[in-house]
């Protein structure tokens, strides 16, 4: 069984903010495929099983997701080398990927909780860049990640979006 988990906020108010890239993408992916969420208490996520692979959206904060990835790998007994996470990640350039089979959590809050709650950082992530320094700069790192994409990002979302998940499947 393997696991892919996107990494996000739950709410409408923060659709198509940086932080929210990891659901964009698996959103992304679900409507190509023409596949559903469906919603999971028991994971405390929106999530799919789709042949031997468990998509996972968790519902609680960013800052909180691994109480959610721990839940699904506990029930399904999902091996560490077969997890993937994608999230957001303001050090890398807007529309750069970055894939690690294991390594910190560099920053990241939804990361650091995941590494929290499995208690090792040996689990491959795909980092997806929101890098815009000037930005940044001007609103702070809070702010920037859950400020919503430029139209110039938007505009290149699909194709960015689109060579992500290439990555992936």
């Amino acid at each position: 069984m393997n696991l892919i988990v996107g990494l996000g906020n739950p709410g409408k108010e923060y659709n198509f903010t940086r932080h929210n890239f990891g659901f964009l993408a698996l959103d992304f992916y679900f409507k190509k495929q023409g596949i559903d969420w469906e919603k999971s208490e028991k994971f405390h996520a929106i999530w799919q099983k789709s042949s031997d692979t468990i998509f996972l959206k968790p519902q609680t904060f960013y800052n909180d997701v691994g109480l959610s990835v721990r839940a699904c790998v506990d029930f399904y007994k999902i091996p560490l080398e077969n997890i993937l996470i994608i999230c957001d990640d303001f050090n890398l350039p807007f529309g750069t990927t970055r894939f690690r089979q294991h390594g910190s959590a560099g920053g990241n809050n939804g990361l650091k909780s995941i590494i929290s709650h499995l208690g090792t950082d040996d689990f491959a992530r795909l980092r997806l860049g929101t890098g815009n320094d000037e930005l940044r700069k001007k609103l702070g790192d809070t702010d920037f990640v859950l400020s919503k994409f430029t139209a110039a990002e938007k505009e290149a979302l699909p194709s960015f979006l689109s060579e992500a998940i290439s990555k992936i499947f």
